[in-house]
């Protein structure tokens, strides 16, 4: 009797053990979820995911040499091209001492991360590129919801090119914050990370410079930096059809850290955490056309790479 009383004792603590476990671990830690979400393959790879990213990488290294410098990746970095046709439309721009020590340093910075990406992955050639005046003076134009007169022109002097880089970085940073719960390899995570950081630096020193001028008038529009700010941000939150995952630099107070600050240095969600965006949204914003499906904007035949090109077909 001893023994079969013992085994009787063990198999009700076994079974009240698994009860309590049911009802104190939360559903997502449930082997049925487990196994499945184990089974289920990711709809991307972590090499389109990082090849994905290339795509804006060269943006922003093509924009922030051409405005600094006055060229861009076939001077200075030709073997990060590759072969891929030059971008058209960028020129130099006239900027001030501050700002042109700024871009400079950004610029470079964009070559090293084509550099990261492309010794992680084989990557693609650079995408055609359209970076005419008027390419983004018809972004400021739909921002608006009207025609500005004259036209607005990023390359005319540094704070026009300042508030037109406002529309490049950060669309990068949410791709980088979207993209890394999807990555399976540590070394993809690493890289992701390593990019994420120096982007969001990019952008809060954009914002920064864009809070200091939050009053200033844009000429010859009589219109405020920051609502040139608030409008972009607006736009990319139409065009990428996914609610709000982008604020201005000024934002209503319960919008605010805390609900208390209505200066929006950083752009965060109610926990003043990072928004997400996946490749689709930030096809639709970079297209400017709101369609994934649909090329234009900067990228007139669309991105490179099998994400891009899944969109095309």
């Amino acid at each position: 009797m001893g023994p079969q009383t013992s085994k009787s004792k063990a198999s009700v603590v076994v079974l009240l053990a698994s009860l309590v476990l049911a009802l104190v671990l939360p559903e997502c830690y449930s082997s049925s979820v487990v196994v499945e979400s184990a089974a289920t393959p990711p709809k991307f790879s972590d090499v389109d995911l990082l090849e994905f990213a290339l795509n804006l990488e060269y943006l922003e290294a093509e924009f922030f040499l051409f405005g600094a410098l006055g060229h861009g990746l076939d001077k200075v970095a030709p073997n990060l091209t590759g072969g891929g046709p030059p971008p058209f439309g960028a020129k130099l721009v006239h900027l001030d001492k501050v700002a042109k020590d700024v871009f400079l340093q950004f610029a470079y910075q964009e070559v090293g991360h084509l550099r990261a990406i492309k010794n992680r992955v084989k990557g693609f050639p650079r995408p055609l590129l359209d970076l005419r005046a008027s390419t983004i003076a018809k972004l400021m134009d739909t921002a608006f919801g009207q025609t500005l007169n004259p036209p607005f022109d990023p390359y005319a002097n540094s704070l026009n090119f300042i508030i037109a880089s406002y529309a490049i970085p950060y669309v990068g940073l949410t791709g980088y914050v979207g993209a890394n719960p999807l990555l399976q390899n540590a070394t993809s995570r690493k890289l992701v990370a390593g990019l994420l950081g120096v982007e969001a630096g990019q952008d809060a020193v954009l914002r920064s410079m864009l809070y200091e001028r939050k009053a200033q008038l844009v000429q010859p529009y009589g219109v405020r930096v920051a609502e040139f700010a608030d409008r972009i941000s607006e736009l990319r939150n139409k065009l990428g059809k996914a609610g709000v995952k982008d604020e201005g630099i000024t934002v209503h107070r319960k919008q605010g850290a805390e609900g208390r600050v209505r200066g929006n240095i950083l752009a965060g969600d109610k926990y003043s955490l990072s928004y997400a965006r996946t490749p689709q949204e930030i096809l639709r914003i970079v297209y400017g056309s709101g369609d994934e499906h649909v090329p234009g904007g900067f990228f007139p035949k669309g991105g490179n790479g099998r994400i891009a090109k899944s969109y095309l077909k």
